[in-house]
């Protein structure tokens, strides 16, 4: 179970990077507040399951702030995955059993690999709604598919990155 979590999360981390660097690439795309707003929401779910897993308190005003550019939003995005990895590289079969509670969390409680699998099952239908609206502004989604993902591995290349080279 805890290589699959390490795959599902690392191919979130480069479907993120992916769709975001071809929503960079598109000027319209990068100022619909539509957009914008979905990306955020993506990120502010992620950072909420990722600081309970760290057992951190998510403060919902500090993390619902606005980011200031484009570049910041990547940027969290960027760092919110690293810290993912990082926590995933040492964790053992017993840190993924352990339970959470929270209750934000519908029910109160979930495992931690509960919450893993929700947050990239929640990333990815998100991903698919920012692909949808990249193509309304002319622009054209990169494959994102885990299967094919498996295929190569890449990783999360472009997230972070503040400039605009790929």
């Amino acid at each position: 179970m805890l290589e699959m979590l390490r795959d599902l999360v690392a191919h979130k981390g480069h479907a993120n990077a992916a769709l975001l660097t071809a929503i960079r690439q598109n000027p319209t795309a990068v100022s619909d507040p539509e957009l914008w707003a979905l990306l955020h929401h993506i990120l502010l779910a992620n950072r909420f399951w990722l600081l309970t897993v760290l057992g951190l308190s998510f403060v919902h005003a500090e993390e619902a702030r606005p980011s200031p550019s484009f570049d910041a939003l990547i940027g969290r995005y960027g760092s919110t995955h690293a810290q993912e990895t990082a926590w995933l590289e040492i964790a053992t079969d017993g840190d993924v059993a352990r339970i959470l509670e929270n209750a934000l969390i519908p029910g109160g409680n979930c495992s931690v690999s509960q919450a893993l699998v929700q947050v990239c099952m929640h990333s990815h239908g998100h991903r698919a709604q920012c692909a949808k609206l990249l193509r309304r502004h002319g622009g054209v989604p990169p494959p994102m598919d885990f299967i094919l993902w498996l295929t190569t591995r890449p990783g999360a290349e472009g997230v972070g990155a503040s400039s605009d080279s790929s």
